[in-house]
């Protein structure tokens, strides 16, 4: 029998939880998002003050890591003109991002769905994730 491990709307509030703690601490206000293994939508918010512009991306940030399986800035560089994946933003309808703040959460090896961060710089986005990501696990 196979089981799938996956993310609940409880675990989606302590990923939130935990990057709005971050969020908070560095000053900038973010959308955060989070989804399933398969990329679908299982929470969000958008933090008093986070870009209206930003909600739709946190959610592609997570997305792509969800379903690729892969942090979104290890698609920057592999994106660029020249490099191997160059064009694949355009990919799925443009959803596929390319910019950090979207992260994998891996339990025991499996991704079980995934986190997207916006509003800040990419490097503030990625630390916010990586802070729900902490919290998470740390609950385990």
């Amino acid at each position: 029998m196979i089981t799938i491990k996956r993310l609940d709307v409880a675990d989606a509030r302590v990923l939130i939880a935990g990057a709005r703690v971050k969020a908070d601490e560095i000053g900038v206000p973010m959308c955060i998002a989070i989804t399933d293994e398969g990329g679908n939508l299982i929470a969000f918010e958008r933090m008093d003050g986070g870009k209206v512009t930003s909600s739709t991306i946190a959610i592609d940030k997570s997305f792509t890591a969800s379903g690729a399986k892969k942090a979104t800035h290890e698609y920057g560089a592999a994106s660029q003109p020249g490099a191997p994946a160059y064009g694949i933003a355009a990919a799925i309808g443009g959803r596929l991002m390319v910019v950090g703040g979207g992260l994998p959460v891996i339990v025991e090896g499996d991704v079980v769905g995934g986190i997207g961060v916006s509003s800040g710089t990419p490097g503030q986005d990625q630390e916010v994730a990586q802070a729900g990501i902490d919290a998470f696990l740390g609950g385990l």
